[in-house]
């Protein structure tokens, strides 16, 4: 008897030579992968879907939903690709050509409960995959698709405790981040990703939680990025936000560390006003600033639950909080890394006039190795 989906993918992982948390291969097989290119167009709906030439993409669905009974909840689906031998001499259906691993969390805000789910899979005998000619990625049961221009969304722990069933409609055109969608992230040659956003979709359909579905409703935002080489051994991780303000502004914003906490240069932004005009950020233009911490019991790691961001371009000054503390995941099944991740909520002002908002905090690298590691 063969043993399972699970245990199969992880003997495969321990086997590979140079693979570390799940994620990395050795730096000598990146020569198989394609490089970002800032030549390189993005044209929708095809970029959507997979890009198997190059090592590493994910497709990242985060958002806030409304009960009718009032309750809030944030939820979190992300689906990663990574490659493993782009070109394998082994014909067989068992041949590990990409790993596919995947993320679910729903939170709970009104009883503080943060609830998470992992899988990973390998591509070739049909427990996971990710389509290159129309949007269609799944892990086992878990999966996102376009029906239209309607991004359909289903994915539930294995007990059935908690899930997502929901449909998005873009309210926006893909944003591109950085140059035309080009969005370098280290000084090295090719570190550098392919990167767009949806920063606006209306949300609909039902939770699962405890067991019991929950109609909602509510906006989502939508990442897809691609690349072959990221972090360098220079920088420990990233603080993210993505932020949808009650004026129809929405901003992205990142910024890199380095292993002493400093602020790398290739940090960026994007802000997109209500009509549609974009304004694309650069390390020095604004400035994030960490306040409140939260320790994990679980990870000793600290991390700030509070920021604020001045955007001065924008005439933006936002404090950021998250909406439950607890956020944070171990995933140590799938990529072998400890993140936190979740809803927040935005107050602050626009030249001067008083704004809110909603959206999602990540931050990487407080513990266990650093995600330049992880991403090598």
């Amino acid at each position: 008897m063969l043993p399972d989906r699970m245990t199969c993918c992880l003997v495969l992982i321990l086997l590979i030579p140079g693979l570390s948390n799940g994620v990395a291969v050795q730096e000598s097989h990146d020569r198989q992968w394609s490089q970002a290119d800032p030549d390189r167009s993005l044209v929708f709906p095809r970029d959507h879907a997979s890009h198997p030439d190059y090592r590493i993409e994910w497709w990242y669905y985060t958002g806030n939903l409304d009960a009718e009974d009032g309750r809030r909840f944030g939820y979190q689906l992300t689906f990663f690709r990574v490659g493993v031998d782009r070109l394998p001499t082994n014909p067989s259906r068992w041949a590990v050509r990409d790993l596919h691993l995947a993320h679910l969390a729903v939170t709970d805000m009104r009883t503080a409960r943060h609830f998470v789910a992992e899988r990973v899979n390998r591509a070739g005998i049909g427990w996971a995959g990710a389509s290159t000619d129309t949007f269609a990625v799944w892990n086992e049961d878990w999966m996102v698709s376009l029906d239209g221009t309607t991004h359909v969304l289903d994915a539930s722990n294995d007990q059935g405790q908690f899930g997502i069933e929901l449909r998005l409609d873009p309210l926006r055109m893909p944003v591109l981040h950085g140059q035309d969608g080009f969005s370098r992230k280290g000084e090295e040659e090719g570190n550098a990703s392919h990167y767009y956003s949806i920063t606006r979709l209306r949300t609909r359909g039902q939770l699962i939680v405890d067991g019991k579905p929950v109609k909602v409703d509510g906006l989502s935002w939508m990442d897809h990025e691609f690349g072959t080489t990221f972090l360098e051994t220079t920088q420990r991780g990233w603080d993210w936000l993505s932020l949808q303000l009650d004026d129809g502004t929405d901003v992205m914003a990142y910024v890199l560390r380095r292993q002493d906490n400093s602020k790398a240069q290739q940090s960026s932004g994007t802000v997109l006003n209500a009509d549609g005009k974009q304004t694309v950020l650069t390390a020095d233009d604004y400035q994030l600033s960490p306040g409140r911490t939260w320790t994990s019991p679980t990870s000793g790691a600290q991390y700030p639950v509070e920021w604020q961001i001045e955007i001065q371009e924008a005439r933006l000054s936002l404090a950021i909080r998250a909406t439950v503390d607890d956020q944070e995941l171990h995933t140590d099944e799938s990529t072998g890394v400890t993140y936190w991740e979740g809803a927040v909520d935005v107050v602050g002002s626009r030249y001067g006039q008083p704004i809110v908002g909603r959206g999602y905090l990540e931050m990487t690298g407080y513990a266990g190795k650093p995600m330049s590691e992880a991403l090598r």
